[in-house]
């Protein structure tokens, strides 16, 4: 029936904010920008992976109105909303190492896991983000 999920839907209070921490800090790649009059269309991806999209969305019209929007941004600063990342790498250990030299704050630092090894951070809005690297196939 369905052949990929192509976009995902995080909210972000401050766009110009987002583009600094995910394309600035994390090495994400702006797939677009566009400014759509209602709203900015604004979505980040893996370099080199344009197939699946992240739409860092500002809360409010058209989706929302201004009061259920502000409940929105109130949730999302106590790190509430639901919305969270995960992300894979190669090196987990070294990815944390490059990212806390960036400024990032973490959260739970790279941990053994039966399934990999992986950390935990929020961005700057309070979406949680785990980093995984997976336990290779024997």
């Amino acid at each position: 029936m369905f052949n990929a999920i192509t976009l995902s839907q995080i909210f972000v209070t401050d766009q110009d904010e987002a583009l600094d921490f995910y394309v600035g800090k994390l090495g994400l790649e702006v797939k677009v920008d566009q400014d759509l009059g209602f709203m900015r269309w604004l979505t980040v991806c893996v370099p080199g992976e344009p197939g699946r999209e992240i739409l860092l969305e500002k809360p409010g019209p058209p989706a929302m109105d201004e009061a259920t929007a502000e409940q929105v941004r109130e949730l999302l600063a106590k790190g509430a909303t639901g919305g969270w990342i995960g992300l894979t790498t190669d090196d987990c250990r070294k990815t944390y190492e490059e990212l806390l030299a960036k400024g990032v704050e973490f959260t739970q630092e790279p941990t053994e896991r039966p399934y990999g090894i992986d950390c935990g951070l929020r961005d700057p809005f309070g979406n949680a983000i785990r980093i995984n690297q997976p336990t290779q196939p024997a």
